[in-house]
């Protein structure tokens, strides 16, 4: 497993660390404490990336047998456990169950699958048919959804801040596109370039959504993780694209810290340098270029940032200006000096993204 630069696989969360900080200082017990046992079991799955990252992740090929160009997918049960990828309860072809998370991660990881290769021409994550291994039911009250390198992983939420993890296929899909990142562009986890890394799975994360629903720019809602929050929390997602800092007002949860331009850029430390909250600037380009230029955005705009992304030009440290003026000659170079590209060199002027 190699990409331009090395592979290096990272541990991606959907749910943000300050996001789990805020809910384990709570005085309700019953919300922190799957808050506090999620950024434990968290912490213990980070390491666990980094001795495989070390050790070597194991290499997965297609079955054999395997059809060219159709999606692998195996979903297992880990039964509240932690022990992955746990007890098989659904392989590729199998008809529905009963059980409605094991049936949706399934979905997703097909409509994850199908936009890949419909849209982009690419056999699943890594583009050589790469089996798509997914695991529910994970831990008591496990307030996250992760792409640890090799699989996708759900928990079934705390029910009182987070309801199950495979409501939103677009957290299905921002999580499996981290796996596409690691195959690609490798991008580092920290900073600017841990903030691209997080902002290309929310793009295609939403493009997913839209896809599936046959949605256009202008009617999508342009939300991450819609149908996620519990009733008893003021907000309407984890992020909006559309609104970067309107996804949640909550007097527990507290508010969404995401920027929509360079103006707002957060400076810190945690959360591995903001990557979580930074992530809303390139977020809120990727929508005014998608808007502006109209129709379905997994066409137009969603392939000038898949060519960036898969190019071979983007470094591993790049930052949010690199990317933007590789997103401005990638729209010159497939689609000519026309609207696609006046759109993407608008958008980065109104996040004010200079490019070079």
């Amino acid at each position: 497993m190699t990409t331009h630069g090395g592979f290096e696989p990272v541990f991606c969360t959907i749910v943000p660390p300050h996001v789990l900080d805020k809910l384990a200082r709570a005085e309700d017990p019953a919300l922190a404490g799957p808050a506090r046992r999620t950024l434990e079991r968290d912490a213990l799955e980070r390491t666990h990336r980094r001795l495989t990252t070390v050790l070597g992740a194991p290499s997965v090929a297609p079955p054999a047998g395997a059809e060219p160009a159709k999606p692998h997918r195996t979903v297992h049960d880990a039964r509240h456990g932690t022990d992955l990828p746990g007890h098989k309860v659904r392989g590729e072809g199998d008809k529905p169950g009963k059980d409605a998370t094991v049936n949706r991660a399934y979905a997703g990881l097909g409509a994850t699958f199908e936009l890949l290769l419909k849209a982009y021409r690419r056999d699943s994550i890594d583009g050589n048919g790469l089996p798509l291994n997914a695991t529910v039911h994970y831990d008591r009250d496990y307030n996250n959804a992760f792409w640890n390198g090799e699989q996708m992983v759900f928990g079934d939420g705390d029910g009182e801040i987070f309801l199950d993890f495979t409501i939103p296929i677009d957290v299905i899909g921002h999580e499996l596109v981290h796996g596409v990142t690691q195959y690609t562009a490798n991008l580092t986890y920290f900073g600017q370039p841990g903030a691209l890394n997080e902002s290309v799975s929310d793009v295609f994360g939403s493009l997913i959504k839209q896809y599936t629903l046959g949605q256009t720019a202008a009617e999508a809602d342009w939300l991450i993780g819609a149908g996620l929050l519990a009733p008893r929390v003021t907000g309407k997602a984890l992020r909006s694209m559309k609104e970067p800092g309107t996804a949640y007002d909550d007097d527990v949860l507290g508010k969404d810290p995401q920027p929509a331009t360079m103006d707002g850029f957060v400076r810190t430390g945690r959360d591995n340098g903001g990557v979580h909250i930074n992530s809303g600037i390139p977020n809120h380009a990727f929508y005014l270029a998608a808007t502006a230029l109209g129709g379905h955005a997994w066409e137009r705009a969603g392939q000038i940032w898949y060519d960036v992304l898969t190019g071979g030009e983007l470094k591993e440290q790049a930052m949010f200006a690199d990317f933007a003026t590789l997103t401005v000659k990638a729209a010159r170079e497939r689609f000519g000096d026309g609207e696609e590209l006046d759109a993407v060199s608008k958008a980065w002027e109104r996040v004010g993204v200079r490019t070079l």
